[in-house]
């Protein structure tokens, strides 16, 4: 049976007939084919000549398949300049810019419309010097011409020369001025937005939603939205658009009160089931801490919209409820919604929140099925991933596979290289970002701070504080101070940091304090102890940790009396000790212990294994280090206690829960102590596995019998 072609179905003919015809008139099956085959040509050319051209060559330029438009284009006869116009066009939008130019150079008749074409096409391709010199050959420009290149000029950054051109306009119509105003926004000229903005003759809404929407993005929230009510003051209606930018606005100041009020407008209006609106409602209610309003407008209508997926995978994520937003992330990929950029990073940031790892792998084959997997947005939350969840190789794997990296991959992997304590792979990425020209920010100043802490690297952390401190485009913040005290702190140059603390050029906050005060109880200095402890309690009296690091002080050197007097202060002002506590996550479940715990469905398993390794330990020569039992109690006493510590039972479960020779990944709370420290190198070694603990301040890399921050921590 002979398959009627697409294109005659296309145009509603019916061959039956026509087949008939000529069946019933051939002399041979050869005369047949001929004539069938000239039947087909005449068919196309009908179908070429005729009035659906156009739409078949439409749809092949709506469909991106611009080789199959340019074939239809090249049977049609004596092509207009429109058909010229919408074909390089396509070729534009597809970064095809040499064939559009090409295409452009052999119109035989031109008008405004293809060189205006011509001059959008090269700014979409981002050659701004080729369309500067279409626009200065044109034998007529119109409005759209000036327009046009204003707006090519203003993303380029051509400020100037977008004034100049605008300024040279011979007449200017409304979207020539709301051009400019976004122009201005874009390039972070606030000032010159707003006093365009007043001056221009004649506004509509797409001039306040410009303002609107340019005043947030440039942390003018408050401001956007005191614009939004005189708009609405002034008679004009929204647009769907407009009401994104309030909501947007409303979200960033946790305006929840205003942001009800345009939920009741959008609903007056009309717009309840737009799906942008959706997904900004969706997140206005997340960031005021209203998630379960967030699943309302969720629930209202079955969703297909990606973003409005996004939002409410995002608002659970910021909500601290990671488990929920990987939930609907299954459920959106269940239903056929394809994830995009933004879905991967807020469903692996969710991953991060659980330390998943499991969960965060699964989220990368998804990302690399739906060729994501070298994106730099989602490659960039996969580092961070894989840092966090204690994977610092497969981090960094991904950071070598990212495409086109940003400031984000690089402090991403510095970042993540500096919370594992490897000092020099570190350095060696900043060296190497350094080189491909990318200025490091207030982030990669962190990094290189809190590797050279952990590292040990006091001249290099001298170093980076001086060059940052004297760079004039950089501002040294107290987060940066806090750092290079616990630089100097963790050297035992702890005069040099008090001193640094006292003469900071701002004062300093409990954090910078709290950082001193660690770095006392590191070296067991008493006197600066709690000169820092009087500072912090001066700003923050009820800071529970300054208690808790005074205390373990005065516990070391066995002043018990103190001891107590700082726990009867602290019962007295209501203030409560975080408990300390591990955890371990296997097959998507959560398991947490605190120090002695008996209450996991398999704590006899947990301490007959710790039994046994208690035995192994001493026969490898540990013997208990009883000065980190914080407790005024008899020597065997502490001994238990320290056995017994959170960590110590998380590693026991996973060493009764999983096969031998798997890494055992454990997260805890608070720093991890001194003894159990030393027990775990030996229990990497006896049981033959690598053990990754990450504490507090950063990751400790067990395997036979040495920790990767070789005991400075």
């Amino acid at each position: 049976m002979m398959r009627i072609p697409a294109n005659f179905r296309y145009l509603g003919i019916s061959l039956g007939p026509c087949l008939f015809s000529f069946a019933s008139n051939y002399d041979s099956s050869k005369a047949f084919v001929k004539s069938l085959g000239c039947f087909l040509g005449l068919m196309n050319y009908a179908q070429l000549s005729g009035p659906n051209h156009k739409l078949l060559f439409s749809d092949h330029l709506r469909n991106r398949s611009v080789d199959e438009a340019r074939e239809v284009f090249d049977c049609i006869p004596n092509p207009n300049v429109y058909l010229y116009s919408m074909m390089i066009s396509g070729y534009a939008r597809n970064r095809r810019l040499d064939d559009a130019l090409k295409l452009f150079d052999e119109m035989p008749v031109r008008d405004t419309v293809s060189w205006n074409s011509m001059m959008k096409g090269c700014l979409e391709c981002g050659d701004l010097s080729k369309a500067k010199e279409i626009f200065d050959e044109m034998p007529r420009r119109n409005i759209v011409s000036w327009t046009t290149m204003v707006h090519g000029l203003m993303l380029s950054g051509e400020v100037e020369m977008a004034e100049l051109l605008f300024r040279e306009m011979p007449t200017r119509d409304v979207a020539a001025w709301n051009s400019m105003i976004h122009g201005y926004f874009s390039n972070g000229r606030v000032e010159d937005a707003i006093n365009l903005f007043e001056v221009m003759p004649c506004r509509n809404v797409i001039s306040w939603t410009s303002v609107i929407g340019g005043l947030d993005q440039n942390g003018k929230s408050d401001e956007a939205l005191f614009l939004f009510q005189k708009m609405i003051g002034s008679g004009f209606k929204p647009t769907s658009t407009t009401l994104v930018c309030a909501l947007t606005a409303s979200a960033n100041l946790l305006a929840l009160n205003l942001g009800v009020k345009i939920h009741g407008q959008i609903v007056k209006l009309g717009f309840c089931f737009d799906e942008f609106l959706s997904a900004s409602l969706i997140t206005f209610y997340a960031n005021c801490k209203q998630v379960e309003n967030s699943c309302k407008v969720f629930k209202e209508k079955l969703h297909k919209n990606v973003a409005v997926w996004t939002a409410l995978v995002t608002g659970f994520s910021l909500n601290g409820k990671p488990e929920n937003a990987l939930e609907v992330f299954r459920d959106m990929m269940k239903l056929g919604v394809l994830p995009n950029q933004s879905s991967f990073t807020s469903a692996l940031n969710a991953s991060c929140g659980l330390e998943a790892l499991d969960r965060g792998k699964e989220i990368h084959s998804a990302a690399i099925k739906l060729g994501l997997g070298t994106d730099v947005f989602v490659g960039n939350s996969l580092v961070v991933m894989y840092s966090k969840c204690g994977n610092i190789s497969d981090g960094i794997a991904m950071f070598m596979r990212t495409d086109q990296k940003n400031i984000v991959s690089w402090n991403s992997a510095i970042m993540g290289c500096a919370q594992h304590g490897f000092g020099m792979s570190t350095l060696t990425l900043f060296s190497q970002m350094m080189r491909r020209g990318i200025e490091p920010d207030e982030i990669t100043f962190t990094g290189l701070l809190s590797a050279c802490s952990h590292s040990g690297m006091l001249q290099k952390g001298r170093g980076f504080f001086k060059f940052f401190s004297e760079a004039e485009s950089f501002e040294v913040k107290r987060e940066h101070y806090a750092c290079m005290v616990d630089v100097l702190g963790r050297c035992g140059r702890l005069e040099e940091a008090e001193d640094l603390v006292r003469n900071m050029p701002f004062e300093a906050n409990s954090m910078v304090w709290l950082a001193l005060l660690g770095a006392c109880r590191n070296h067991c200095n008493l006197d600066a102890a709690e000169r820092a402890a009087k500072k912090i309690f001066d700003l923050e009296p009820n800071c529970s940790a300054a208690y808790v690091l005074l205390s373990n002080i005065y516990a070391s050197a066995n002043r018990w009396s103190d001891v107590s007097r700082i726990r009867m202060t602290m019962k007295h002002n209501s203030i409560v000790k975080q408990p300390g506590s591990s955890w371990v996550t296997l097959k998507g479940f959560r398991h947490e212990f605190l120090s002695g715990d008996r209450s996991h469905p398999l704590s006899g398993k947990i301490y007959q294994k710790l039994d046994w390794l208690g035995v192994k330990l001493k026969e490898f020569g540990y013997v208990p280090d009883q000065k980190f039992a914080l407790h005024d109690v008899e020597a065997e006493q502490k001994e238990e206690m320290l056995s017994y510590h959170s960590e110590r039972l998380a590693i026991a479960f996973f060493l009764v829960s999983t096969p031998e020779g798997s890494i055992i990944r454990v997260m805890k709370n608070l720093r991890v102590c001194g003894d159990c420290h030393c027990a775990i190198k030996l229990i990497a070694k006896i049981v033959g596995r690598e053990i990754i603990l990450r504490d507090s301040s950063r990751f400790h890399h067990f395997r036979n019998g040495i920790c990767s921050c070789w005991d400075y921590w």
